[in-house]
């Protein structure tokens, strides 16, 4: 087998199933990565998301036997919404990341990874192949980069010439020997616009990233969102798009190049205060087909009560009663509380004052506590 030869064939075929843009890389250890993983692990920077094993995450022959190269693939997602809806006094919405519009991307990487893992086996029959996304061992940025698909940017995303860092990404380790691609050099210069845009500091410096204090990272935890981050997460219902609208090289780039990524505003714009009484069932029909779905209906419903709050909406004020008053959940019933106190009026006061006499979880009473205070003051 001509393996320069069948590289070509692979890029063609490519094109053909609608990857954007594709890159190879050695499956050489990627100790770089390693010393910056255990440096994030020493600071306690993690989200608790990743692999929690590092050699993993850094040692392709853990995950493949015989590992030759790396196969780099990123397929270009949209900024814009083809329709605009915007978010009016008594109909106020919230937003998912760019990240999470159209179909879970999780699907659509792994069909194209799956139709190009069939191409190689179909050539190459005794060809080992072990594709990932996102959830995967690898970094998917760490192989991107070195693979020459973008650079590293200061913001943690992987920036690519063409599409700026509006791109999903994944891999394939392989048993084939494919001449590696050359990595594109650093472009973010002294730029660091993406740094200044982070509304909770969470880029601590360039290439460096504190996940506990991420918003999109924040938006999917389960608990109460820690008090100085509430305000900031503003009408956010998941992810952060902060660092990347502030990066010169996403300037103009919009993309609408996968069917499945195409957005419905209604879904990824919705509207707050009818996500507080979604069903299980209502949830998973509305938002089930979207990555952002994945840690389930309660941590929206509780980013959509600091929505409202944020906006101050007062409509709103009967549902977080009944929230308050109803659900279950200490973190659901905690938020709808701040949420009641930061809104404000006399609605709200006296759902406060009489929770404050029947409330018994702890978590609960101390939020019923602030949102008196934000009422008193």
């Amino acid at each position: 087998m001509n393996v320069n030869q069948f590289k070509e064939e692979l890029i063609a075929y490519s094109k053909e199933i609608g990857i954007d843009k594709i890159g190879f890389t050695t499956a050489a250890p990627f100790t770089e990565l390693k010393n910056r993983l255990i440096r994030q692990q020493e600071l306690g920077f993690q989200s608790g998301f990743e692999e929690p094993d590092i050699e993993k995450r850094v040692n392709p022959s853990l995950l493949l036997e015989e590992p030759r190269s790396i196969i780099a693939i990123a397929l270009a997602y949209p900024s814009k919404m083809k329709i605009r809806l915007v978010s009016k006094k008594g109909e106020r919405r919230g937003i998912f990341s760019r990240a999470s519009w159209g179909m879970d991307y999780h699907h659509i990487l792994r069909d194209r990874l799956k139709k190009l893992e069939a191409f190689i086996l179909e050539k190459v029959p005794d060809a080992r192949v072990k594709s990932m996304v996102d959830t995967g061992e690898l970094s998917d940025r760490a192989v991107a980069e070195r693979a020459g698909i973008g650079w590293s940017g200061k913001n943690c995303a992987v920036i690519t010439p063409e599409f700026g860092s509006y791109v999903y990404l994944g891999e394939m380790i392989t048993s084939i020997p494919f001449e590696p691609d050359t990595p594109i050099e650093d472009q973010c210069g002294t730029c660091s616009k993406c740094l200044e845009a982070c509304p909770t500091g969470a880029l601590v410096h360039g290439g460096q990233i504190n996940a506990q204090q991420c918003i999109s990272f924040l938006t999917q935890t389960k608990g109460l969102i820690p008090d100085e981050f509430r305000e900031k997460i503003g009408n956010r219902v998941y992810g952060c798009d902060s660092c990347q609208t502030a990066c010169p090289a996403n300037k103009g780039k919009d993309f609408h190049f996968h069917e499945e990524m195409e957005t419905n505003p209604e879904i990824e714009k919705p509207l707050l205060t009818p996500i507080l009484k979604m069903s299980n069932r209502e949830f998973k029909n509305k938002f089930g087909h979207l990555s952002g779905s994945w840690r389930g209906k309660k941590p929206i419903q509780r980013n959509a009560m600091i929505a409202l709050a944020h906006f101050k909406d007062e409509t709103a004020v009967p549902d977080l009663v009944e929230v308050l008053q109803n659900e279950q959940s200490p973190v659901m019933k905690g938020t709808a509380a701040w949420a009641l106190g930061k809104i404000g009026g006399e609605s709200a006061y006296t759902a406060l004052e009489k929770a404050r006499k029947t409330e018994t979880d702890i978590e609960v009473q101390q939020e019923i506590e602030k949102g008196l205070r934000m009422l008193n003051t």
